[in-house]
């Protein structure tokens, strides 16, 4: 399991606090939602390529996520953001 930190400026903080009851809880509900979102997509990729290469399909959405990274069907946006780098720059 990982643990992320996040720090807010006095500002910010009060701000959460006008549209949330618990800053805390906006904040973890805001990324589990947006986690859910990436999970329904990888799946459904997954489900895809396993059909096409006829490899099992895993038994679990962690599963098919983890395999959707082994097998290099999908990458994490940081990569895609540094081959869009590379492409971009190799065409000036």
């Amino acid at each position: 399991m990982t643990t992320y930190t996040i720090t807010l400026t006095e500002a910010e903080d009060k701000a959460l606090s006008f549209v949330s009851v618990s800053q805390n809880d906006w904040i973890q509900n805001a990324v589990k939602k947006r986690c859910h979102i990436a999970i329904e997509e990888i799946v459904a990729l997954t489900v895809q390529k396993c059909l096409e290469t006829n490899t099992q399909i895993p038994g679990s959405k962690d599963a098919m996520v983890l395999l959707a990274f082994q097998q290099g069907w999908i990458n994490k946006a940081a990569d895609k953001q540094i081959e869009n780098v590379t492409v971009n720059t190799a065409n000036i």
